[in-house]
């Protein structure tokens, strides 16, 4: 693997407008095809599938074989340091963390995800390296050309999201819609006070912290509502949506079709 300087990591920091996708379906082939829709970013997921290591070290392989500007970030299966470090062993351009309870659960992250002195992340000489080829180059860019976005997703987070967002190393913050509203004790009610009030309190953090801020809209009717939160970026529905959504216009299409053949 060749050491490059992306794009990516500077405009998501200045909170242009990206726009990317949620890849649930762990296998290269679908994560090729994705980095070529024009996406600027591929979420691959490694908390709510089966995928393993394995099978993300391939999808980040995969996007990166496409040849587009799309990138790959990873998302841990949990705030654990050592699932981030290892994650980032793969060599996507950056990591989801999830579940963040609070600032200490947030500093934690980011030190897992940063090399000495400011971090704890191990120095290896794995893919992002050139396996060792470029060792150096790659632990000096590792701040400026890898991502550490953090989760907001429980109560603690939204109560300590100032200090989160303020914090050095925290590129992006994420809300998580439905965990979130789980968490506030209103499950999917996204129009409830309670929720609307933390996002507000998320967003006013991150505006304060000049840190980006996004979430995820499942759907293309929520994803006008969900920008509409002052969203700087968006993860634009998942790889089976879009299944299912097509797979139910070519149903209805058809049946349509047949309908009229039949009166």
């Amino acid at each position: 693997m060749t050491v490059r300087q992306p794009t990516f990591p500077r405009r998501l920091r200045n909170r242009e407008p990206l726009v990317g996708c949620w890849m649930l379906v762990g296998h290269p082939v679908v994560g090729e095809f994705l980095a070529q829709q024009g996406f600027d970013f591929v979420v691959a997921d490694g908390e709510h599938t089966e995928n393993d290591v394995e099978t993300l070290a391939s999808v980040v392989r995969a996007v990166d074989a496409a040849g587009t500007d799309t990138e790959v970030l990873v998302r841990s299966p949990s705030a654990d340091p050592a699932d981030v470090k290892r994650l980032l062993d793969l060599g996507p351009r950056g990591v989801i963390v999830p579940q963040i309870e609070d600032v200490d659960a947030a500093r934690c992250a980011v030190e897992a995800a940063t090399y000495p002195p400011e971090g704890v992340r191990g120095v290896a000489g794995t893919r992002p390296s050139g396996y060792g080829t470029d060792l150096e180059t790659a632990v000096e860019r590792a701040s400026e050309d890898v991502v550490t976005i953090l989760q907001v997703e429980t109560a603690g987070a939204v109560a300590d999201a100032a200090e989160i967002a303020a914090l050095d190393g925290v590129d992006a913050l994420l809300i998580g819609p439905a965990d979130l509203s789980a968490r506030l004790g209103v499950f999917g009610e996204y129009d409830h006070d309670r929720f609307r009030d933390a996002v507000a309190t998320v967003v006013e953090a991150a505006d304060a912290a000049e840190t980006p801020v996004g979430t995820l809209a499942t759907t293309r009717e929520n994803l006008e509502t969900r920008h509409a939160w002052g969203m700087d970026y968006m993860v634009a529905g998942t790889d089976l949506g879009y299944l299912r959504d097509a797979g139910a216009r070519y149903r209805e299409t058809y049946a349509g079709l047949s309908t009229e053949e039949n009166t």
